[in-house]
């Protein structure tokens, strides 16, 4: 695979991201025990890992924006292996009190279509459900869109919906054109193209846009969302590994040298990320400061990294993602 650049560039050693709080409707006013934080006032859905406004909170460029940060050292970040500069992925754990609006995100194409730079293709990994707790993943078999039209109009819309049950250590893949919707019971960490358009079809009555043309025009009949089923290897789960992510668990006895971590057909050098899904971890290495991983907490592992060793400080289950850039069109 050829990157968008092939010269060498400065090496850049792990760092920690600091997490960034987003309101959202259908959110929760407390989030403990999960993250150290309450809604001053309006209600919390989102905490985003990556997102492009989160601060750098170690090494020699903390309290840069992450992406900021990618604009001055994208190639240092992502490695010759990468097809486009700026971040790729965005990792989030999301709090549903309420249903989300039941909605649809763009493929590449139409995103470009509209000037956007890329779709939004997702996988949700459930940190913890409760007994009974579901999604709405896909249109049931033989839904046309003048029934899911309707649906819309009338207020029958989840009539048409498939829904899937959820239990903790599920991976749910939502490829972009799938009409789903998350409804409450679950803590799903969501890693996903770095984009945030979303097309909502209904909302419940809430007092907020819709977007029927274009969710209607992204939607498609058939897709291959579901969940996927792990693959347990010797040194790693395979949560799943589609175009533009890889998500794995970690298996760690006492520690683990960073170049035991890339799966062995992804590029050697390449952007990870490490989650602490729980417990702590603590990242070192020669020429550089060590790195505390906390619970929930996440560290940048540029594709330029030093060499360097993860160390369970006690009960660390540790997810790894990476992107997966997608094969060039012939």
């Amino acid at each position: 695979m050829t990157g968008f650049a092939s010269t060498s560039f400065p090496r850049l050693s792990p760092f920690r991201i600091e997490p960034q709080f987003v309101t959202r409707i259908w959110g929760f006013q407390d989030l403990h025990p999960w993250f150290n934080r309450t809604a001053e006032k309006d209600a919390l859905g989102e905490v985003w890992l990556t997102g492009d406004d989160c601060i750098v909170a170690t090494g020699p460029h903390t309290g840069l924006k992450l992406g900021a940060l990618f604009s001055e050292v994208g190639l240092s970040l992502l490695g010759a292996s990468a097809l486009a500069p700026g971040s790729p992925l965005l990792l989030k754990v999301i709090f549903a009190l309420d249903k989300l609006s039941v909605q649809v995100h763009p493929d590449d194409r139409m995103a470009q279509k509209y000037g956007d730079p890329r779709g939004k293709t997702e996988c949700w990994y459930a940190l913890a459900a409760e007994p009974g707790a579901k999604v709405a993943l896909g249109l049931k078999p033989g839904v046309s869109l003048d029934q899911v039209r309707e649906g819309i109009d009338d207020g029958t819309l989840e009539q048409s919906l498939t829904v899937v049950p959820v239990e903790a250590g599920d991976m749910i893949f939502v490829d972009a054109g799938t009409v789903h919707a998350i409804w409450p019971g679950s803590i799903l960490l969501e890693t996903q193209q770095n984009c945030d358009l979303t097309y909502r079809m209904f909302d419940y009555g809430r007092p907020r846009q819709l977007h029927i043309d274009k969710s209607l025009e992204a939607t498609k009949l058939t897709t291959c969302a579901g969940k996927i089923a792990p693959v347990v290897l010797a040194d790693r789960t395979v949560l799943i590994d589609v175009e533009y992510f890889r998500v794995e668990r970690m298996h760690l006895q006492g520690s683990r040298a960073s170049a035991t971590l890339p799966s062995p057909d992804a590029p050697a050098h390449e952007l990870a990320y490490l989650f602490a899904a729980s417990g702590s971890g603590r990242i070192s290495g020669e020429g550089f400061e060590a790195v505390d991983l906390p619970e929930r907490g996440v560290v940048a592992i540029p594709a330029t990294s030093p060499e360097f060793q993860v160390e369970d400080l006690g009960g660390l289950d540790l997810i790894r993602i990476a992107p997966n850039w997608p094969k060039p069109s012939a």
